[in-house]
């Protein structure tokens, strides 16, 4: 395994966001857009961060048929591209077929493969052939060591911007478990990793018909992948988790945001200071 580059001098990639454009709640996506924008705003006078708002137009994977998905593909596009004039930020949102890919595009300043899709060979050498960044979301069935083929089908194509976002593996029922290893072990592989902080945390199918989560811990977790040398965090936030229409147990508020990502950027100059140094504990 190669060693992992140092993530200095790089933006620190931050991909956040409600779980699930809410149809009949549009301002609360807005709402949501316009916070995360002036905590990043506030803190690009001191770090360089690249900010992408994440929400989906549709939640393909439910636990139940009777899940909330989302608007849907032409709802959905209209609602971020209202979000992306108004409150001036790029867009990330997930992909699910390939005959999706061209009109999110059109939106979208990156696309994201589902974890559950992430071998899907058409839909990674579709999303390469459309030119942008595309940010693959590490199955839980999977090791580190084998995201480097999920990456290859997109490089394929020629598109050289791809991301990998751990999330963690399954650990038992209804269950994960996150490996900090697997952050140098992806980067061994020429990937910069984006750590999942709040799926990280899901208790998928923990609810029955739903899946729970211990948002409580997604800090904990988000301090921890960025001493590992994590190279940006996801992580989904809404005014009010609870009343979410998707993954509310897992998200965190968003008066937790500020904090967290000061936080961890605080710990990310510690371990680029030693890793400048050439400290074996640097990454």
């Amino acid at each position: 395994m190669s060693q992992p580059a140092s993530s200095e001098q790089k933006p620190f990639v931050v991909i956040a966001g409600p779980c699930v454009l809410e149809g009949e709640r549009a301002e609360t996506n807005l709402q949501a857009a316009q916070t995360l924008a002036k905590i990043v705003r506030g803190l690009q006078s001191q770090w360089d961060i690249r900010f992408y708002f994440k929400s989906s137009y549709d939640k393909a994977n439910r636990t139940s048929i009777d899940g909330y998905r989302g608007p849907g593909l032409t709802k959905g596009l209209d609602l971020l591209k209202g979000i992306k004039e108004t409150v001036g930020v790029p867009i990330l949102t997930d992909v699910h077929a390939v005959e999706e890919i061209a009109p999110v595009v059109q939106v979208a300043e990156m696309i994201q493969i589902p974890a559950f899709l992430c071998r899907q060979t058409d839909l990674l050498v579709a999303a390469g052939e459309s030119g942008v960044p595309v940010n693959i979301k590490k199955g839980q069935f999977l090791s580190p060591h084998d995201v480097v083929h999920c990456a290859e089908k997109v490089k394929s194509t020629g598109n050289t911007e791809v991301y990998m976002t751990e999330r963690g593996n399954s650990f038992g029922y209804n269950n994960l478990v996150v490996d900090m290893r697997s952050v140098p072990i992806i980067q061994g592989h020429g990937l910069p990793v984006i750590f999942d902080a709040t799926h990280s945390v899901q208790l998928p199918g923990g609810q029955g018909k739903s899946s729970g989560g211990k948002r409580e811990f997604a800090p904990i977790l988000a301090r921890s992948a960025v001493a590992a040398g994590c190279d940006g965090l996801f992580f989904e936030t809404h005014p009010n988790p609870d009343q979410g229409m998707s993954d509310g147990a897992n998200m965190i508020p968003l008066d937790w945001v500020e904090e967290m990502l000061t936080t961890c950027l605080q710990i990310r100059d510690v371990v680029n200071k030693s890793a400048a140094k050439g400290s074996p504990v640097g990454v």
